[in-house]
Formats: C-alpha cells, sequence, structure tokens
C-alpha cells in the first residue's frame, strides 16, 4: 500500500503596528509554533500506525 506524505505550510500573518515584539511574545510564539508542529506530527504517526496494523 503506497503512503503519500505531503508538505504542510502554516503561514500565519502578524501585523506589527509599529510596535517591537518583546522577548515573551517571541517566546510565547515559538512554543505555539512547537505545539503545532508536534500535534501534526502527532496526528500522521498515529494514522501511519494504525495502517501497518491493519
Amino acid at each position: 500500500m503506497p503512503i503519500e506524505i505531503r508538505e504542510l505550510k502554516i503561514k500565519v500573518t502578524v501585523d506589527d503596528n509599529a510596535q517591537k515584539r518583546n522577548v515573551a511574545d517571541i517566546k510565547d510564539i515559538d512554543a505555539l509554533k512547537n505545539k503545532i508542529v508536534k500535534e501534526c506530527v502527532d496526528k500522521v504517526m498515529a494514522k501511519l500506525n494504525n495502517l501497518t496494523e491493519r
């Protein structure tokens, strides 16, 4: 059974409004990005594991 894995791209645009980002905001954004990537990878891995069990 062939398995096709495509590239997932999520693009987010953040309006600066001439304000500087503080370190806490940058860390929060990075943490959110990492959480989203981890959840997506976990879902893909779960689907792959289900396919191999069948």
